[in-house]
């Protein structure tokens, strides 16, 4: 088999015989890619081989697997061709990743540090040992909070066992679903789906299924002056008013407003807002804020309310 390449084009790999294997040497992107016009080539990437077809010949190369280099960017794993792909990464500081979506669901987990999303319609609070479980092709905004180590799966619309997308949800991170998450990790990026790699995906897939939605999703009311109320909250989680005082500014009476904003969030306002203090409490800790001062800038008048308040919200 004669030497392929170099391949030219915005992608620049090159193809290089290594005995009966192409070496494939990647730069994070998997799709299709073109080869020099000498030789007439394109190379698709199908499973553990990539068919080329070299002036109207057909010819089948083996990848060796071990030597795929695993990608580091989100968008060069929605078409590895395996039913779920795995990354991690470590950030040092806080990153704010603004908005954007991708082909596959996510399983976005936090495995040390402090991570918030949002959604068009919700806000979510990601702390450590948890996951935030996102539909594909959503858009949403992550940002991480001071030191950041993170662990994302990438997931095929489709799967057996199938996972419920809807609602977008926090789930806990079982210490068997993050051994095993990290377990895939140590997988080459085309792992044998009849191996190891393909049973570490049906226990994770497993894992994700029976896992109980946690109480860290903050959903926006539809009521425009429902969700003015929110924002102003969300801007300042000090205001210390009352739920008269608020109905009186929104012109509602104390039982509508209620009975509205629990009617659209599936909570009372009391909780909405304490879920709220609590992220950002762990914010501010995550960034490096005493407990006490973390307190007070939320409107806890002292740290054993705001330990009384967590309590609440975790149970």
């Amino acid at each position: 088999m004669s030497v392929i390449g170099p391949i030219y084009g915005p992608l620049k790999r090159n193809v290089i015989e290594v005995g009966k294997w192409a070496k494939f040497c990647f730069e994070n992107t998997w799709g299709r890619v073109y080869c020099s016009p000498k030789y007439r080539q394109e190379v698709q990437f199908r499973g553990a081989w990539a068919r080329g077809a070299t002036q109207g010949r057909a010819q089948r190369i083996a990848i060796n697997e071990d030597e795929v280099k695993r990608p580091q960017q989100a968008i060069d794993l929605q078409t590895v061709p395996r039913p779920v792909a795995a990354m991690t990464r470590l950030y040092e500081t806080s990153v704010d990743f603004g908005w954007h979506s991708h082909r596959r669901g996510q399983l976005l987990q936090s495995v040390e540090g402090f991570m918030t999303a949002r959604t068009l319609d919700a806000s979510f609070i990601v702390p450590s040992g948890h996951g935030l479980l996102i539909a594909p092709n959503l858009p949403h905004a992550v940002t991480s909070h001071g030191r950041v180590r993170m662990q994302s799966l990438y997931i095929e619309p489709v799967t057996d066992p199938v996972l419920g997308w809807d609602p977008v949800r926090v789930i806990p991170t079982s210490p068997l679903l993050s051994a095993t998450v990290s377990a895939l990790l140590e997988e080459p990026v085309l792992y044998d789906e009849h191996g190891r790699g393909g049973h570490l995906v049906a226990l994770i897939l497993q894992e994700i299924t029976r896992a109980k939605e946690g109480p860290f999703a903050l959903p926006m009311p539809q009521d425009k002056r429902l969700q003015k109320l929110c924002m102003d909250l969300s801007d300042k989680p000090s205001i210390d008013l009352d739920i008269d005082s608020w109905s009186d500014m929104l012109g509602m009476s104390r039982r509508t407003m209620t009975r509205k904003f629990r009617t659209q969030t599936g909570m009372s306002f009391a909780e909405w807002r304490r879920r709220l203090r609590i992220a950002h409490v762990m914010r501010r800790r995550a960034e490096g804020a005493r407990l006490e001062e973390a307190a007070v800038d939320v409107g806890y008048r002292s740290v054993s309310a705001l330990r009384n308040a967590l309590r609440e919200v975790l149970s």
